[in-house]
């Protein structure tokens, strides 16, 4: 099953002052081997933004192009407006790139692998499910 990868996880990976031997880099690994891992070019734009050295940002621009974005269509865009007006109306804030994440898994029927704790405020009220590291489930 493919795994939409949020950007929290993609920067563990991407950390050069920071061991990379955490199990959400280790999953994350694993899914780039299995080919299962995905992009979405919202994710893809917060990874490039903020580097300063062009050469740093080409290379890792350079990197992420082996990951093709998943398509993002209208009703994603709708179907994140609806699920976060749905959390506002429970107390719950996110970013709309959260809830853009949150509905395109839904729309591909697929699980959100983040560290960001707020996908698990959505979780009750979204039909959405989180990926967990394969050496946690052991």
């Amino acid at each position: 099953m493919r795994v939409l990868v949020d950007t929290s996880v993609w920067s563990l990976a991407l950390r050069r002052n920071q061991p990379t031997d955490s199990l959400e880099v280790t999953e994350l690994i694993e899914l780039i081997r299995e080919v299962r891992g995905q992009m979405i070019g919202p994710v893809r734009q917060e990874l490039l933004s903020g580097i300063k050295n062009q050469i740093q940002f080409q290379k890792l621009r350079n990197h992420l192009r082996a990951f093709p974005d998943l398509e993002v269509t209208t009703r994603d865009y709708e179907t994140a407006a609806e699920f976060f007006n749905l959390c506002r109306g429970k107390g719950i804030q996110g970013s709309n790139t959260d809830f853009l994440i949150c509905a395109i898994a839904v729309h591909h029927k697929i699980p959100i692998f983040t560290t960001d704790e707020d996908f698990t405020l959505f979780q009750p009220y979204l039909p959405i499910t989180l990926h967990t590291p394969r050496a946690l489930n052991t």
